[in-house]
């Protein structure tokens, strides 16, 4: 509970037990409610059981407000204004909502600039989910797709491509070339992995090389190499600029220029996106050490 409170999880009341023994843990809690302008309501016995679910509360309940999600395509214009080429991370089949919050911490962390869950058979932003993200679903939005295949090929329509992450890969993380274009990747449950609808949704499939007597990693911990993987390939290599978007600038360290190397604007981003699509991209890549 306090550590709930401490992540800034977005709460509006705490419930206190009438007959709880107050003590340093509960006048934490209640502390930091305050502080935070959450109502602090004492209640009975029998109200924090129907306020849990009947789970272990020790006398204190925290009600979570309802979480706003954002759309898919909302993602796409978070990384445009950020002028940035996007990446996401779609997640197909993770239920859990501490790995749902994990995954959010460090999409966070490795520069994503969303999540995207199905609105069925999927996790949703849970006082758990909060907890799990120390915070980082205050800053990282994530969206909701009624249909996740159909979501994933919108993003493809859009010149977004998708790499699911399937240990029946053939190619490693760390060789996926397509890691500096715009990007979601696909995680899929632990055990399960990627569903079928899905996998078939991805223009290529990659695989995280494990020892041979691992079976496959927690879902939370295979994105979170993943994006590490993606975000180390990416901090090599410079955005490519449409041609003749902007100047060229001089750069000692990179091994080649790239037709311009200043920053992109939102809209220099949409267009290249749109150049993407239709096949016409002529710029080039700056490849830097």
């Amino acid at each position: 509970m306090v550590e709930s409170l401490r992540a800034s999880v977005p709460a509006a009341a705490l419930y206190v037990g009438a007959r709880v023994q107050h003590d340093e843990r509960i006048g934490e809690a209640i502390k930091l409610a305050a502080d935070r302008g959450v109502a602090v309501l004492e209640a009975g016995g029998a109200e924090l059981d129907r306020l849990t679910g009947g789970a272990l509360h020790q006398g204190l309940a925290l009600r979570v407000r309802a979480y706003d999600y954002a759309h898919p395509d909302d993602l796409l214009a978070r990384a445009a204004d950020a002028a940035q080429p996007p990446l996401i991370a779609a997640l197909d089949g993770v239920t859990d909502p501490r790995n749902l919050g994990a995954i959010v911490r460090s999409a966070a962390a490795f520069g994503a600039h969303g999540v995207v869950v199905p609105a069925r058979r999927g996790a949703g932003v849970t006082a758990g989910a909060w907890k799990a993200s120390a915070g980082a679903l205050a800053r990282l939005p994530v969206a909701r797709a009624a249909n996740l295949s159909r979501a994933l090929q919108s993003y493809r329509d859009e010149g977004v491509f998708v790499a699911g992450l399937d240990a029946a890969g053939e190619t490693e993380i760390r060789d996926l070339d397509l890691a500096t274009s715009p990007l979601v990747l696909a995680i899929g449950s632990e055990g399960r992995g990627l569903s079928r609808i899905v996998a078939q949704a991805c223009d290529i499939l990659v695989k995280i090389p494990i020892a041979a007597r691992t079976e496959s990693l927690n879902a939370s911990v295979a994105a979170s190499i993943a994006l590490y993987e993606v975000a180390t390939l990416r901090s090599r290599l410079r955005w490519p600029h449409p041609a003749g978007v902007a100047q060229q600038a001089e750069q000692p360290s990179c091994k080649r220029q790239a037709s311009g190397s200043n920053p992109l604007t939102g809209s220099q981003l949409r267009g290249y996106l749109d150049q993407l699509r239709r096949g016409s991209w002529t710029g080039s890549w700056t490849e830097c050490h």
